[in-house]
């Protein structure tokens, strides 16, 4: 047995249990709901008849009972994982494919397989309503922190009356964690040390709001770095939690979440792309109260990793930038193998470069988040902002007023991938958020406790 989703106390809610029980007997249940508060939701909802209305829907509805003969079949496909049982194969629980038998079942399987996996699973929780705030141990802000090769950031957010978040801090250090691990393959000790000197702040801020549940969440800085293990210890001793390097469809999800939460009159499908420091992820996917990813893909190129690579003279002469772009060129092709982006209607853009060059764009005399949220940048002005900071040098970027001083050395590297997507993009003008993967983990964090 183990846990396969927590709730927002941190207690499991939904344990994954093995498919033959310890005396022999076959036990078809693979997801177990162990929460007495939303048990006690669904239970309600199964004395007021939902299961009978949900299974007359299967008759009418073909594409519904598509979807769930799908999710029959994930279940089985997940329990095979645990061994093969010859009295059960086939057979997976709830009803499934054609029946609905047991909410609470459908239920369980929704939270531990995430949105867009079992249909009425998904309807029974949105139903069921925010379970976790009538938990008293469930109170309490949460905090997500996001440490990427450039910069580490903090959100701090509780959950008001009608489960909205409620952001009560909301801090970003330039840490520069990934400084020359494209060549050494290691971190170094000076970034260490700035990012465990970031650490220790958050700490304060975690302990001041009284946070109840943290996650940190690393991404391409910590993934395959020849001294991880320093940099997962110095953060536990820290912060009471070690980081975690999440999988690329949970990347995917969290980003995408984040990033169309604050936006509002979007029309799917909805592209986002987050450049980071090492790497730019591309999303495409649907968004209603959810995300539900269609397809996604992670490419090794970022503001950081461009810069360190290519654009050593300031300003870069051409043949660095001419290098920069044949590097960006390949990974967009090789990540429009894997993501259609001529069936995007939106495209959002999110993280440093985007919004700074966004400030830049709306000639910002401060950077100021509320006018930059919702902004959008056409191609033609991507082109130019993009030849105007490889044109300028260091000290003329640094006057910009809006420019973060850890944006100074690596903002062209990122407008040039900014471009990439712009060009390809077009006619489509590029939607810039504010929110982005911080966003996602904090509210899935505060929703769900995972």
């Amino acid at each position: 047995m183990d846990i396969a989703h927590r709730c927002a106390c941190g207690a499991p809610d939904v344990v994954r249990t093995e498919p033959r029980l310890p005396d022999g007997t076959p036990f078809p249940t693979s997801y177990y709901l162990t929460c007495p508060r939303l048990a006690s939701a669904i239970g309600t909802l199964e004395s007021e008849g939902v299961m009978r209305e949900m299974e007359a829907r299967l008759q009418t509805d073909p594409a519904l009972a598509l979807q769930y003969r799908q999710a029959h079949e994930h279940y089985l496909a997940k329990r095979e994982e645990l061994g093969h049982v010859d009295e059960i194969a086939g057979i997976s629980a709830g009803g499934m494919p054609d029946r609905v038998k047991c909410l609470h079942v459908l239920a369980g399987h929704a939270l531990a397989a995430g949105p867009g996996v079992n249909p009425f699973g998904d309807e029974v929780l949105a139903l069921a309503g925010p379970y976790w705030l009538r938990n008293p141990c469930a109170g309490g802000p949460v905090a997500a922190i996001d440490c990427g090769t450039n910069s580490i950031r903090i959100l701090i957010a509780d959950v008001d009356a009608d489960g909205a978040l409620v952001e009560l801090v909301r801090e970003m250090r330039i840490v520069r964690l990934g400084e020359g691990v494209d060549s050494t393959g290691e971190f170094s000790p000076a970034a260490l040390n700035r990012t465990f000197a970031a650490c220790e702040e958050y700490r304060t801020l975690i302990d001041a709001h009284g946070v109840t549940s943290v996650r940190f969440v690393a991404t391409s800085a910590s993934r395959d770095v020849t001294n991880r293990a320093a940099f997962v210890e110095g953060v536990h001793q820290r912060l009471g939690v070690s980081p975690e390097v999440i999988t690329g469809k949970e990347e995917a999800e969290l980003s995408f979440l984040g990033a169309v939460r604050g936006l509002t009159n979007l029309e799917s499908p909805v592209l986002v792309v987050d450049i980071g420091g090492g790497s730019t992820e591309f999303v495409l996917g649907d968004f209603t109260t959810d995300a539900h990813i269609k397809s996604s893909v992670s490419m090794n190129i970022g503001c950081v990793r461009m810069t360190e690579r290519h654009l050593a003279d300031d300003p870069p002469n051409k043949s660095q930038i001419a290098a920069v772009e044949v590097d960006v060129t390949a990974a967009f092709n090789e990540a429009q193998r894997t993501v259609d982006f001529s069936q995007a209607k939106t495209v959002v853009g999110v993280a440093g470069t985007v919004t700074t060059v966004s400030a830049m764009a709306m000639d910002l005399q401060r950077y100021e988040p509320e006018v930059i949220h919702g902004s959008t940048l056409t191609s033609a002005q991507v082109e130019d902002l993009t030849q105007r900071l490889l044109s300028m040098t260091r000290a003329e970027r640094a006057a910009l007023p809006f420019m973060h001083e850890g944006r100074i050395d690596v903002i062209a590297g990122g407008a040039m991938i900014l471009r990439e997507l712009a060009r390809r993009t077009s006619p489509i003008s590029i939607r810039v958020s504010e929110y982005d993967i911080l966003d996602g983990i904090v509210y899935r964090l505060a929703q769900t406790g995972s």
